[in-house]
Formats: structure tokens, C-alpha cells, sequence
């Protein structure tokens, strides 16, 4: 892992850009991933994002170019959104909100960033920094699977598995930040070596990038997606069959433990794997149910928004920071 140390900046590009303004309000959002940089524009009201854009992260060339990247997508939604108001950015991994840091991103090789401040300096422009999980949580609860539950639990299962727990309608983040790290839960002492550290961890069984590896280390084919392994289970094919049951019962025993610890209402479900729809859904919420006992069993749904939760989050996290300082300057 390594610490970025950038002591230069690029010069903002806000001052070539118009600095009228509108009533409604535009915000540019970016969605860190392992695997893309997700991107967008939402003005206030907008159903949807505009300008919405994906880019490879690349992730094996560095922190350092990890960075450059997501400032050049950055650059670009400045270009096509030139007057907007702020930007929203979330990252995966351990995230200090206060601070604007990325404290710990394993899957981009960061650690201690300051991704909050190195991006309102390249834009001239006020930045909302978040966690990217718990950002997706809270477009879901306003705009998502999650409307009217005030206690809930937001899971992706990606490229990597994370939670975020809502309780009264406010995202947990736990002493030092750290809350919901769920994919970090040892599932299979002695298993597999994790990127964390740790052996037998969630992510190295019901993760995509799990499934897809774990298929490929057990029949040499390379080049499969977890859901390609989804439907050769569906076709007959016994390794894909194991495999892929053994990812959904790993993330039950997981779930079990956040069900008895948070009691949540609901359990939305995102990510790509959740998109195999009630192939995956199903047979979740089954073997949830068999390790539950005295504890209430949660409504298990699929995220609505799917993989632009994020996204979403980065630009409501942006237009609440708008709203507060029209409030400040109200005040």
C-alpha cells in the first residue's frame, strides 16, 4: 500500500469556465470503484443523472495514476457541465468524512489521501466527500429500494462487498469511521488470504471478483464473470454449481450476523451479482432465513438504482452541501 505524496497541483480550471448561475443548482458526482469511475451531472429535481459516463479505473498502475485519472474524469464532466455549482466524490474503503481523506482504499492502493481537497483545488469548486457505500445507501433511501424504511441495511456485492447500516433514517459510521465493513467479516477461518490481511474474509468467497477467481483456479477458464459462472450453474456445470452456492451461503452467514446485531427492516441488495435478479435473491434470502432463529427476518430486495447508487449519493452528498450553505448564508 502505498501513501500518495503529491506536492504539486494542476491550476483549477473554474476561472475559464462561466460562473453564472441558475435557481436550479447542477453538482458533478464521480463513484470511485476497483473497476470504474462512474460519473455524472444531476441538477436539482432531475430524475436522473445527465452526462453520465464510465471509466476504467486501472487500478494496477498505481495510486499516483489512480488519482490522475479520477481528476481527468472530473476535468471532463467540468467540461461538459461548465457552470456547475459543486462536485461529490465517494470512495471505497476506510474514509474519514470530516478530514476529506481516503484513509485506507486497498482496491486503488490509497492510503491517507486527501481526495477531498486535491479535487476542489483542480475544480474551484466546494467538494462533498463520502464513503461509497453509504452514499449509494443514501440514494436508496431517498430515490431507491429503501424509500420509507428508516432501518435498513445497504449491501453491494461487487468487486468487493461493503455495508452500510441506516438506523432512523441516519447512516451509521461508527467511532473511527470504519463501520460496515462487512465483506472484512472472517466467514471461513483459515480460508483464503485477503487484500485486508486477514484469512477467510467475506470477500474471498460471495464477491464477484471471488467467483469469477475461484472458478478459474478450479477449471482453468479465464476470462469469466460471476455471473457467467451463474448460469453455467443454472446449465449443469457442478463446479459453477458449488462455487456460486457456497458465495450465497458465505453471505448469509454474514448477514446473519448483521441481522442479529442491527435488526434491520430491510436488506437491499446492489451490485452486479444482485442484477441475476431472483437467481441470486432467492436462494439469499433462503439460507438467511435458516440461520435465523429469535431474530426477525428482514425484507431481502434488489437496489433499485443499481450500479449508479453511488453516484447518485456523490450528488446528493454535493446538493446537501449547497443546501447547507444556503443556510448559512440565510442565517
Amino acid at each position: 500500500m502505498t501513501t500518495a505524496t503529491r506536492t504539486t497541483r494542476t491550476t483549477g480550471t473554474r476561472s475559464t469556465r462561466s460562473t453564472a448561475r441558475t435557481a436550479a443548482r447542477t453538482v458533478i458526482a464521480l463513484d470511485v470503484g476497483g473497476t470504474y469511475i462512474k460519473g455524472g451531472t444531476l441538477t436539482d429535481g432531475a430524475p436522473a443523472l445527465e452526462h453520465a459516463d464510465r471509466w476504467y479505473t486501472r487500478a494496477d498502475r498505481g495510486p499516483e495514476a489512480v488519482l490522475e485519472t479520477v481528476l481527468a474524469c472530473a476535468e471532463e464532466l467540468a467540461g461538459r457541465c461548465p457552470d456547475a455549482d459543486a462536485a461529490g466524490i465517494v470512495v471505497p474503503g476506510i474514509v474519514d468524512e470530516e478530514s476529506g481523506l481516503a484513509v485506507l482504499a486497498a482496491n486503488l492502493g490509497w492510503c491517507d489521501v486527501p481526495v477531498q481537497d486535491w479535487l476542489a483545488e483542480h475544480l474551484d469548486l466546494p467538494v462533498a466527500f463520502g464513503h461509497d457505500v453509504r452514499a449509494g445507501g443514501l440514494a436508496e433511501a431517498r430515490l431507491g429500494a429503501a424509500r420509507g424504511c428508516a432501518d435498513f441495511l445497504f449491501v453491494p456485492v461487487g468487486t468487493g462487498i461493503a455495508a452500510a447500516a441506516f438506523s432512523r433514517g441516519r447512516a451509521l459510521t461508527g467511532g473511527h469511521g470504519r463501520a460496515g465493513e462487512l465483506g472484512h467479516v472472517v466467514v471461513r477461518p483459515g480460508g483464503d488470504h485477503c487484500r485486508c490481511g486477514g484469512r477467510g474474509c467475506l470477500e474471498t468467497v460471495a464477491s464477484a471478483a471471488a467467483v469469477a477467481r475461484r472458478y478459474a483456479h478450479a477449471t482453468g477458464w479465464h476470462g469469466i464473470t460471476a455471473r457467467d459462472v451463474q448460469r453455467r450453474a443454472d446449465t449443469g456445470d457442478a463446479v459453477a454449481a458449488g462455487i456460486w452456492t457456497e458465495a450465497i451461503e458465505a453471505l448469509a452467514d454474514a448477514l446473519a450476523v448483521a441481522v442479529t446485531l442491527y435488526d434491520p427492516e430491510r436488506i437491499v441488495l446492489g451490485g452486479g451479482l444482485a442484477r441475476a435478479g431472483q437467481a441470486y435473491l432467492a436462494p439469499v434470502r433462503d439460507a438467511l432465513a435458516r440461520r435465523l432463529t429469535f431474530q426477525a427476518a428482514p425484507d431481502v430486495t434488489e437496489a433499485r438504482l443499481g450500479d449508479r447508487a453511488g453516484c447518485m449519493g456523490a450528488a446528493l452528498l454535493a446538493h446537501d452541501l449547497l443546501e447547507r450553505e444556503r443556510e448559512r448564508e440565510r442565517s
